[in-house]
């Protein structure tokens, strides 16, 4: 078993102040370095226009991009390496699992990927200006891959496929979207019509009201339906899907035919490594390194490193009003001696 730890970063003020309080936190991190190794081996399947990123950013959500200036200018870095790293726009994104589900009151979800990939950082930020106050992890800095905002809007999503990419937002710069500018689930839906998406994900939306709505988003077409539990295959925009769908099939079926009765089942069900939706294919970009859960009435969330793990719970409403979190880190375990890129040297792509 492998001990890991996710950082629990807070901030309150602007955007750009935000974004320059990360860079200096990054400038000299095994994250830097090992995405630095990373791309020597993965070369970028997409150009970067800083002026296209900034059109599409700024009219949804210009403090976003304050936030990567702040980036650039504490890692003193060109704009196009910043927005390479954390412009959340035309990147590429790898296989991964994921699990979702919704209840009474609750949203619980597995992120499920590599742990090359992982940064270890829990994010509760409240900006000065426009944007609302959002707590989760986050993904490639500035992007989330769940989480919930201050007026009870949860948000999680799944991985389909990258055939045939477009120009567009990736998953985390959505989800980090949604979050930051949408207040309830008709909002949530009708921003993720609007915008591109680079890549085949199935984002689902969940709020105070209890509605549950799963946008089916592809480059090519866009889809709404209702349920409470979502994997990796899409129901309706099925031409769309893998042609592997077993595994997310398999998932989806223990999550329904093992009905919740309360958040805390729901979250054993997902976490607990003997139940069929804990997953531990860490080697093939698709093992559970997180699980979460997002309460909107209550404003509270859990989160949990590893498998079989009791999850750490934070009071967002009380962080709202400004008490600050106690803790600095959550910690786990995981079944893999893969190296995490925020933790271990040699978190890259090069063959030893």
């Amino acid at each position: 078993m492998k001990k890991i730890y996710t950082d629990i970063i807070q901030f309150r003020g602007s955007h750009f102040d935000f974004g320059f309080m990360q860079g200096q936190l990054l400038k000299d991190s095994l994250t830097i370095k090992n995405r630095k190794n990373q791309w020597k081996v993965r070369r970028p399947r997409f150009a970067i226009d800083p002026k296209e990123v900034k059109t599409a950013i700024t009219p949804i959500a210009p403090g976003i991009w304050e936030e990567i200036l702040g980036l650039q200018e504490a890692l003193e870095w060109p704009l196009e390496r910043a927005l390479t790293e954390f412009g959340g726009y035309r990147l590429e994104i790898p296989r991964s699992g994921c699990s979702i589900l919704t209840g009474e009151g609750y949203l619980v979800r597995n992120y499920d990927y590599h742990p090359k990939t992982y940064e270890g950082r829990y994010v509760f930020f409240q900006p000065a200006g426009d944007g609302h106050a959002t707590v989760g992890p986050s993904q490639r800095i500035t992007g989330r891959s769940d989480g919930l905002n201050e007026k009870g809007l949860a948000m999680g999503y799944n991985f389909m496929n990258r055939k045939n990419p477009k120009d567009g937002f990736i998953c985390g710069m959505i989800g980090r979207l949604v979050l930051e500018t949408c207040t309830n689930v008709q909002e949530a839906v009708s921003l993720l019509k609007e915008i591109p998406h680079r890549h085949s994900f199935s984002y689902i939306v969940y709020d105070r009201s209890g509605e549950t709505q799963i946008v089916e988003a592809a480059p090519r077409e866009i889809t709404v339906r209702q349920s409470n539990a979502c994997t990796n295959h899409f129901e309706k925009l099925k031409h769309e899907n893998r042609h592997h769908l077993a595994d997310s099939e398999r998932r989806l079926e223990a999550i329904r035919k093992n009905p919740a009765s309360d958040a805390y089942e729901a979250f054993r069900l997902f976490n607990d490594k003997d139940k069929g939706v804990f997953s531990g294919l860490y080697s093939s970009w698709a093992g559970t390194i997180h699980t979460s859960a997002y309460f909107p009435k209550e404003m509270k969330t859990w989160m949990a490193l590893g498998g079989n793990q009791e999850p750490a719970e934070f009071d967002f409403g009380k962080w709202l009003a400004g008490e600050d979190i106690g803790a600095k880190r959550i910690t786990g375990a995981v079944d893999t001696d893969i190296p995490f890129v925020h933790m271990d040297e040699n978190a890259d792509w090069f063959k030893r």
